[in-house]
Order: structure tokens, then sequence, then C-alpha cells
């Protein structure tokens, strides 16, 4: 079922086009049945087709594990690429923006089921939004699927799962690598940081726990910048004020159970072995003050040799990134996404 909800086309860019795709009895890999799925979504633009009917110029951004679809919206992304003469402007191009399964306006552990929400993966997201795309808006083929951490990694699923689908795939701040190391054990920490919260009470909690609290501490820690952290707060007591004001904000907006539920979905990632898959273009963008996947562990350089038509940037230190977080600046990358653009369109003899 699609149910959509219409505005001012003057307003395309600042909200989009929203509405909701659900599943009926949305089976997911572990077995479990979901009565209803709800997967929310934004829309930007137009598909165009061409004589053959196939959808040319659709692009899928997929976000981060935290974040939404309409997280791509704000000026510093949408700004970059949608607007009138962008790379991505929404005059000639379809922009879908989905909100993954646990996540922003989606179906998600918080609408009631808590920790008896299914334990859903990256496999299960992957299928749900190739759901939407398919049944829900009628796209047969993607000019593009980008996304940003969590939606990096996905975007290196999509390649394995639909390979024939795509034209290009573009995953910034992620690795195509079952997750260990630190990164793992940042999330194992932040999952333990809930469950081993006794106000956690299975799930059932009346007010969000400290647990979870600790667990936002973490991730600040793994995907912020501390060039840009020193220049933001030089001084002992604008070090306290600025982590305090944005702990207490970030906390107010989560809830346990989703934050818990949203780490412990990586668990089924491991795109390695089957890298070879992938037959799109494939652009791989990485930044050097990134934590969470930090170049010198040396993973990039080895695995990216096993994609057919791969290309892997890494965006050194400067005053532009912002550590993970350097994923949501196309002002810093745009320019490799360009070329990757016009090798697109060249091997294909038309432009979207």
């Amino acid at each position: 079922m699609l149910s959509v909800s219409r505005i001012s086309a003057q307003d395309r860019i600042a909200t989009g086009a929203q509405g909701d795709f659900v599943m009926r009895d949305f089976r997911f890999a572990d077995g479990s049945v979901l009565p209803e799925l709800r997967i929310h979504y934004v829309t930007l633009g137009a598909p165009r087709r061409d004589a053959s009917g196939l959808v040319r110029n659709a692009v899928l951004i997929l976000h981060g594990t935290t974040g939404s679809g309409a997280g791509f919206l704000f000026p510093q992304f949408a700004g970059e690429l949608f607007g009138p003469g962008a790379l991505l402007d929404t005059a000639t191009h379809f922009v879908i923006l989905p909100d993954g399964i646990g996540t922003g306006k989606s179906t998600k552990p918080s609408d009631g089921l808590h920790a008896r929400f299914p334990h859903y993966g990256y496999h299960d997201m992957i299928v749900a939004q190739h759901r939407l795309v398919t049944e829900g808006l009628h796209v047969n083929h993607l000019l593009l699927v980008m996304g940003t951490s969590m939606g990096g990694m996905q975007t290196w699923m999509w390649g394995e799962a639909y390979p024939d689908f795509m034209d290009g795939l573009v995953p910034l701040a992620s690795v195509p690598t079952q997750i260990a190391g630190r990164n793992r054990m940042m999330r194992t920490m932040m999952i333990d940081d809930i469950r081993n919260d006794p106000e956690w009470k299975r799930g059932d909690y009346a007010t969000q726990p400290a647990g979870l609290t600790a667990a936002v501490q973490l991730l600040f820690m793994m995907t912020s910048s501390p060039l840009q952290l020193q220049k933001l707060a030089p001084t002992r007591d604008s070090a306290d004020s600025y982590i305090r004001e944005y702990l207490r904000r970030v906390v107010a907006k989560e809830d346990a159970n989703d934050y818990l539920y949203q780490f412990a979905a990586s668990s089924d990632y491991d795109p390695a072995p089957d890298l070879g898959r992938i037959t799109a273009q494939v652009l791989a963008i990485n930044s050097a003050d990134d934590q969470v996947n930090p170049p010198e562990l040396g993973l990039m350089e080895t695995l990216i040799a096993r994609v057919k038509h791969g290309r892997y940037v890494l965006i050194p230190i400067s005053d532009e990134t912002r550590g993970h977080g350097t994923h949501s600046l196309p002002s810093v990358w745009k320019g490799h996404l360009a070329e990757l653009l016009s090798r697109i369109e060249g091997a294909r003899g038309t432009a979207p």
C-alpha cells in the first residue's frame, strides 16, 4: 500500500514530497514476521523513462545509523547537490530518500513493540528499500545508489544484491568488510551500556535509561573531529559547555530501544566475499580523519581491488573535513561525484 501526501512544488527541496510505503506480513531474515512494516520516504523531482521504459534519472540516497532521509534536506547537503544546475538537480533527477527500518518515521521498536520488535539487520533493510523503490515508486532502474556511513555500507550491499539495477554506487564513510576491531568494540559497548542498565527493564522502561547517555557519549568520541572541536571549544570552560549542551540536545531526541537496535543491525554486514559481483561503477569516498573507518588500517586499498570498476578516494584532513561527518558535506567531495557521473553518462551515451 502506498500513501502519499503531496506539497507545493516551490518547497520541493526544503521538504520534498513525503509518503509511506506499507508492506504486509514482512518477513525478516531470521524468520520473524511483522504484520505491517512502514517505510517512510521523501522524493524530489520526478522519474524519467527512456524509449524502452527504463527509468534513467533516479538516485537513491541512504542515511547513517541514527539518521533519516530528511537529514539530506539540510542546506549543506541539498544546497550543494539538489539545486538548479547542481549535479543532482531535482528538475532533472528523481531523488529518493527513505528512512530505514527502525529509524526516522519508519516502523521502529519505540512504536510499541519495544524489545519484542524483530531483530532486523542490514539485509532486511535493503530488501525493504528495494521493495519501496520497485513496488512502491515503480522505479525499475537507478542512476545511483549513494549512502553515508550505514547507508554507505548498505550501498555496497545493494551493488551485490541487485548488480544490474544501478549504473553507479557511491559509498561514503564505509569499508566493505565485516565490522571488527575498534568499530565493533564501540558498538558492543554501546549496546551493553543500554542492556546492562537496570533501568532499561528489558526494554519496557518508563523513562530513558542512563545507559542511553553513555552510548551517545561513545558515538560522539568516534565520529567527531578533534581539529574542529578544538576550534569550537578552545578553552576548558567552553569544552565543558559544548559537550553538556550537545548531550542534552541529542539524548533528548533518542530512544534507547531504537538506538540499541540501530547499532545491533550491523551484525550481518560483510560484503567482502561478494565484491566481485558488483558490476556498477563504484566511487568509494572516505576521509582521513574518520576514526570509525581509520585509513591506517589499510583495508580499503585491498578491498577496492576486488571491485571491477572501483575507485577509492581518501579526502585528506583539512579545515573543511569533519571526521566521520565529512560524508554529509558534498562541498568537500562533489568534484569526484561529478567525474563519476561523467563516466556513467559517457558509458551509456546519454545524460539523465
